[in-house]
């Protein structure tokens, strides 16, 4: 969990300092519809920062090997979701786009193993209760 917490904390970080850099950076320097585009990226990651954190917290309290593999998927979902995102809208390269859908596939997975994770706690904290 130790680098599932730094990478959660890295990623918040950098999605608010992407996020700044998008408003006033990039702003006036790219098209529009990139800037929007920047900002989908900036979203999705921190929704995904956001959720990492309530992951690592929850492990710290209940073992599941399926919480991990929820951070490791949304991990990888950002990087190729959120990252291809940046780098198409800072490179101008289209071809990025097509690696945009495996980081969301990764999203929707991560939050699928979550779903388990978290049917799997509600049962252990009643066989405790």
């Amino acid at each position: 969990m130790k680098t599932i917490a730094i990478f959660t904390g890295l990623s918040g970080f950098l999605a608010v300092a992407l996020g700044a850099f998008g408003a006033h950076g990039l702003r006036g320097t790219v098209n529009p519809a990139l800037l929007d585009v920047w900002q989908t990226a900036v979203q999705y990651q921190m929704f995904h920062a956001l959720v990492l954190l309530v992951i690592v917290l929850a492990a710290g309290r209940q073992s599941l090997p399926l919480l991990r593999r929820a951070a490791q998927l949304m991990m990888a979902g950002t990087v190729l979701f959120s990252g291809s995102l940046y780098v198409l809208v800072l490179s101008g390269i289209k071809a990025l786009g097509m690696v945009t859908p495996i980081g969301g596939v990764l999203f929707m997975l991560g939050w699928l193993v979550l779903s388990f994770a978290l049917v799997q706690w509600v049962a252990r904290s009643r066989e405790e209760a």
